[in-house]
């Protein structure tokens, strides 16, 4: 232990994780980790938006803490276990001589440090990526039992952690084309397949959900050099802080030296500039690029041992970024030290003013997902459900069985959309809700609206639209309307409208439980006229309409 982790490595790595550890009991949930809290309380092969690895990780954490710390646990042991991997994996002989500009150089990547204490796909996703480099790294030197069957399963375990791995996995094997003939390397490939068969399994069981929301159905809007590729450029600088320059001179500059560094290479110019290539199409998020740090941290650590100057600005400007991470990361849990309202600021007092309205009450959040798992968390576990109508976006609320929770009940409907309540809040950025009691709440945001083809001719007439009942009681249609939203080319809803139809069955009174009936409709007239797609729209008891169909494209 001694000869890998000096002394000085092993103190400043544990103040490091007290560090976070504080920093997890003393900072409130971002909206994420609470979205991701909510997945672990029901544990699966996979989730809407994220295969589950997440929320594993917060389950694990909870068998031990209670609380903010029940949910961040995990990521401070990943968070240091990272820092050990990525140590493990220099090999220079000077490196036990520069450990303060070690961890001053992860210090100063901001996401590389939050992701230390915040429970987010990224942290295992940084993780496992360390972790895989070691298991390449060992399966060149000898291509064991023990190291293939380590590289198969770190592979799987960069997969379950965030579906961005496979191009972590894709540029590490476009750095050594030789592995597609090496029969030990489709033997640790194999093995990772076989240990992701239940993700793949569950995909199947859901409809591939999450990959035709992820690649189809998300709304993009048009391109701006200044909020796409100017944004990204932005982003590669912040994942690095103060030490940006530093760090991608040093990429600019390594000469490889055998397969590892070049994987190292590879992967690193492999991310940027596929995503570069991405921002021509659409925003990038900061998060999505922040892979890069694992290899750039180790490129950037060698340039500091090689050079003598550049170490010394690097060790300066190292220490101003912990001083203002330092200060940052005090602010994220004492809001008048940070300098904007942040999401870890205020969650508590708006929880606590609901519930100091609504008491014990079920509660049906409109077009929140992050508000929805929040206000569960720090309730103490109220039962919460997030209602999504057209205007918004699918997610874990659309596939489980949250909904069924709240049917018969009464509850209180919290809303942005609401012109008048019973109570209403401001959150702490401002935003007003509204809330409502209804006595005996009633939701069908499960019923599912099929076209005749992928294709929708605006000219047709008495167009056939199929809609399936997934629920065990019938549902009488005059508790129904159907209506169509109207999308321009982004897919962004410009419109919506209600539709004539009739089913096709004169005597049809309901759709039937478990059974899908057939209707007539007529597109109604619209005055957008940019539109390239539609989606159908099933409205209950006259709540706002929800996404009851995938997005259909237009033929004029």
């Amino acid at each position: 232990m001694a000869q890998k982790f000096p002394r000085l490595f092993l103190y400043l790595l544990g103040a490091l994780f007290l560090l976070n550890l504080v920093q997890s009991i003393f900072t409130e949930l971002i909206y994420d980790e609470a979205y991701y809290w909510y997945y672990a309380q029901n544990l699966n092969w996979g989730y809407f938006d994220h295969p589950p690895m997440v929320a594993l990780l917060i389950r694990l954490s909870s068998f031990l803490f209670e609380g903010e710390l029940g949910v961040r646990l995990m990521s401070c042991i990943l968070g240091v276990g990272t820092i050990a991997i990525l140590w493990v994996l220099i090999d220079h002989k000077k490196k036990k001589e520069y450990i303060i500009h070690f961890f001053l150089l992860l210090f100063a990547m901001p996401l590389l440090n939050v992701y230390g204490f915040l429970t987010l796909p990224d942290t295992p996703l940084l993780f496992f990526t360390a972790l895989f480099l070691l298991a390449y790294k060992r399966f060149l030197s000898e291509s064991s039992l023990v190291n293939i069957l380590f590289l198969g399963l770190t592979m799987a375990a960069l997969m379950y952690s965030k579906y961005h791995a496979v191009l972590v996995i894709f540029f590490v094997l476009l750095s050594n084309l030789k592995l597609l003939k090496n029969k030990y390397a489709w033997f640790a490939v194999l093995i990772s397949l076989l240990a992701y068969l239940p993700h793949f399994a569950w995909l199947y069981e859901n409809d591939f959900v999450t990959i035709k929301y992820h690649l189809f159905e998300r709304p993009n809007q048009p391109y701006s050099f200044e909020g796409f590729t100017l944004g990204y450029i932005l982003n590669l600088i912040l994942n690095f802080g103060l030490l940006f320059p530093f760090a991608y001179w040093a990429l600019f500059k390594k000469k490889d030296n055998g397969y590892f560094d070049k994987a190292l290479r590879f992967l690193s110019y492999g991310i940027i500039v596929f995503f570069l290539i991405s921002s021509f199409q659409r925003r990038t998020q900061t998060q999505w690029v922040i892979v890069i740090c694992i290899p750039m941290a180790l490129l950037a650590y060698e340039y500091l041992l090689h050079n003598t100057k550049s170490r010394q600005w690097m060790y300066r400007l190292g220490l101003v970024s912990f001083v203002l991470l330092l200060i940052g990361r005090i602010g994220l849990a004492y809001e008048p030290l940070f300098p904007v309202i942040y999401e870890t600021h205020g969650n508590k007092e708006w929880v606590s003013k609901i519930r100091s309205e609504v008491g014990d009450m079920p509660i049906v959040f409109e077009n929140s997902y992050r508000r929805s798992p929040m206000y569960q968390f720090y309730s103490g576990g109220i039962t919460t459900f997030s209602l999504n109508n057209v205007h918004y976006r699918q997610n874990q609320y659309t596939i489980d069985d949250s909904e069924a929770k709240v049917q018969g009940k009464k509850i209180a409907y919290v809303s942005l959309y609401l012109n008048k309540g019973d109570f209403e809040y401001k959150d702490i950025k401002g935003g007003e809700f509204k809330g409502v009691f209804i006595e005996n709440f009633e939701s069908f945001r499960k019923l599912r609206c099929f076209a005749e083809s992928e294709l929708i001719k605006i000219s047709d007439k008495d167009m056939t639209l199929k809609i399936y009942n997934p629920y065990e009681v019938d549902i009488p249609l005059e508790k129904l309307q159907i209506k169509v939203g109207y999308l321009n080319f982004y897919k962004q809803l410009k419109e919506t409208l209600g539709v004539t139809y009739s089913p096709v069955n004169k005597l049809t009174t309901s759709l039937k439980s478990k059974d899908t009936t057939s209707f007539k409709y007529n597109l109604p007239n619209t005055e957008i006229e940019d539109f390239k797609y539609l989606k159908f729209s099933i409205s209950e008891n006259g709540l706002q309409s929800g996404i009851n169909s995938q997005t259909y494209k237009v033929e004029r």
